[in-house]
C-alpha cells in the first residue's frame, strides 16, 4: 500500500417622507348658561400628623454602585501576521478573547504537541518545554541514538511542530503572530523520526508520558498535559481500524483527565480505518477551507468529530516559523485543523479545570457552527462532524456551565469518551 508521510498531516508544506401635519379644528363655542351659586370653602379639619419616628432609626441612604463596564464585543492583538490569520476569524477567536478579557482569562493550561520535536520559537518563550525523545529506531531518529531526553526536532520536518506549537499558543506581544490560547505552556515529546514516519509503540508511550504516566524507561513527566494534539498517524500498520496499542493509549490518558485531539489524515478517505483518528474517546478534526468546505485531501468520516481551518494550497493556515522564508510558512492539512481544537480546549480547561475531556468535547461540538447549506461536501457520505469549531461559542456555554465535578482521589477525573 502506497503510504504517505503519517505525521505531516499538511497538504501543503510551504509556503418614510415626513408625516403631514394634523389639520387645527376650532373648538365649539359654549352656549350661555344660567350664573352658577358661588362655591364656599370647606371648613378646615384637622390632618392628622405622621408619626414621629427616632433618628437612629433612620435608614441610611443605598450605597451607589457603579456597574462595571462590559467586556469589549471583541478583541484583536496587535501582532503583525493577525490580520492575515483568516483561519482565527473563521473559528469566531476575537469574540472568545473578548469575554475571556473579563474573567481573568483563566488558568494556564499545558498542551502536549506529540510531532517531530523541539524547536526553540520565541513566540512561546518562557512557555515551551523539551519533553522527551520517543524515537526507538536508532536509524530514523536521525540523532545518534533511539530514545533519549533531547526531544530535539531533526531533518526537513522538524518545522511542523513548531507551526502546531505556535498555533495553538502563540504569545499576544506585537511580533510574529497570534495563538489560540497566549497563556498556554506548550510540551514538545518526539514521536516521530527524521522520515516523518510513526511507529505505533512510540506512539502509545509518548501519550501516556506526556499525561503524566509512567513509562518504562523515561522519567516521569513533570508537567502532564491535560490535552493532547496529534497531528499525525501511526505508520507500519494496515489502516483498518484503531491499533489495539493506541487504544489503550487514549483510554489511559483519557482516565488519567487529558483529551486527545487528532487530525484526521490527508489521504481524502474515511478516517475511521487510521489511528489515532478512528479510535474510541479521540476528538477526530477534518480539515475546511475559508469557505467552509472540505478540500479533497481531508479525511472524512463518522469519526470525524468536528472541522477547523486546514486550508488549501494556495491558501493556507499562516504561522510564524524560524526557519520558514521571512520567518513563517502557511502550509495546509488536517495537521493545521487539529490544533485550533487543542487552543480551545485548553481555554476551556483553564475556565473550567475539572471539567472532564467528554464534557470539553461535547462543549465543543455542540457549539460548532453548521457547515454552509448544512453540509461540508457534496457527496453526503462525506461528512466532517457536528460542524466548524467556534471558540466564542464554546467559550460563552464554558462561562455559563454549572461547576463540574470535583476530581476524583489521586487528582485524576472521571473518564469518558467523546464517541
Amino acid at each position: 500500500m502506497k503510504r504517505t508521510r503519517a505525521l505531516l498531516l499538511c497538504a501543503g508544506l510551504l509556503g418614510v417622507s415626513a408625516p403631514a401635519a394634523p389639520r387645527l379644528v376650532p373648538l365649539p363655542t359654549p352656549p350661555a348658561t344660567a350664573d352658577l351659586p358661588e362655591l364656599q370653602p370647606e371648613p378646615s379639619r384637622p390632618q392628622p400628623l405622621a408619626p414621629l419616628v427616632p433618628l437612629d432609626t433612620v435608614p441610611a441612604p443605598a450605597p451607589v454602585v457603579t456597574p462595571s463596564p462590559p467586556p469589549p464585543a471583541t478583541y484583536r492583538p496587535s501582532d503583525p501576521l493577525a490580520p492575515r490569520q483568516w483561519n482565527l476569524t473563521a473559528i469566531r477567536m476575537p469574540g472568545a478573547w473578548a469575554q475571556l478579557a473579563g474573567s481573568g482569562r483563566g488558568a494556564p493550561v499545558t498542551v502536549a504537541v506529540l510531532d517531530t520535536g523541539y524547536v526553540s520559537t520565541p513566540e512561546l518563550a518562557g512557555r515551551l518545554v523539551s519533553g522527551h525523545d520517543f524515537v526507538s529506531d536508532a536509524a530514523r531518529a536521525g540523532d545518534g541514538d533511539g530514545r533519549d531526553r533531547d526531544a530535539s526536532g531533526v531533518g526537513e520536518a522538524a518545522y511542523h511542530a513548531e507551526v502546531i506549537g505556535n498555533l495553538i499558543g502563540a504569545a499576544h506581544d506585537g511580533r510574529g503572530m497570534a495563538g489560540i490560547n497566549p497563556r498556554a505552556r506548550v510540551v514538545q515529546v518526539r514521536v516521530a523520526g527524521q522520515d516523518g514516519l510513526v511507529d505505533p509503540q512510540d506512539l502509545a508511550d509518548g501519550m501516556r508520558w506526556a499525561a503524566g504516566l509512567p513509562v518504562a524507561g523515561a522519567p516521569v513527566n513533570p508537567s502532564p498535559a491535560r490535552v493532547l494534539n496529534l497531528s499525525l498517524y501511526a505508520d507500519f500498520i494496515p489502516l483498518t481500524g484503531c491499533d489495539a496499542r493506541i487504544q489503550a493509549a487514549v483510554d489511559a490518558v483519557t482516565a488519567r483527565g487529558a483529551l486527545v485531539v487528532a487530525g484526521a489524515a490527508n489521504d481524502g478517505a474515511d478516517a475511521a480505518g487510521y489511528s489515532p483518528a478512528g479510535c474510541r474517546g479521540v476528538l477526530t478534526v477534518t480539515s475546511v477551507s475559508e469557505a467552509g468546505q472540505r478540500p479533497g485531501y481531508a479525511n472524512w468520516g463518522r469519526s470525524v468529530a468536528l472541522a477547523a481551518p486546514g486550508g488549501e494550497r494556495g491558501r493556507g493556515i499562516l504561522a510564524s516559523s524560524v526557519s520558514g522564508p521571512g520567518g513563517e510558512r502557511t502550509p495546509d492539512g488536517t495537521s493545521l485543523a487539529a490544533p485550533h481544537a487543542s487552543g480551545v480546549a485548553s481555554l476551556l480547561f483553564g475556565l473550567r479545570p475539572t471539567l472532564t475531556p467528554a464534557q470539553v468535547a461535547g462543549l465543543l461540538t455542540r457549539t460548532a457552527t453548521p457547515f454552509p447549506g448544512g453540509r461540508c461536501d457534496p457527496d453526503s457520505r462525506k461528512i466532517c462532524g457536528a460542524g466548524l469549531l467556534n471558540a466564542e461559542a464554546a467559550v460563552r456555554a464554558a462561562l455559563a456551565s454549572s461547576p463540574s465535578p470535583s476530581p476524583t482521589p489521586g487528582g485524576t477525573l472521571r473518564p469518558g469518551g467523546v464517541r
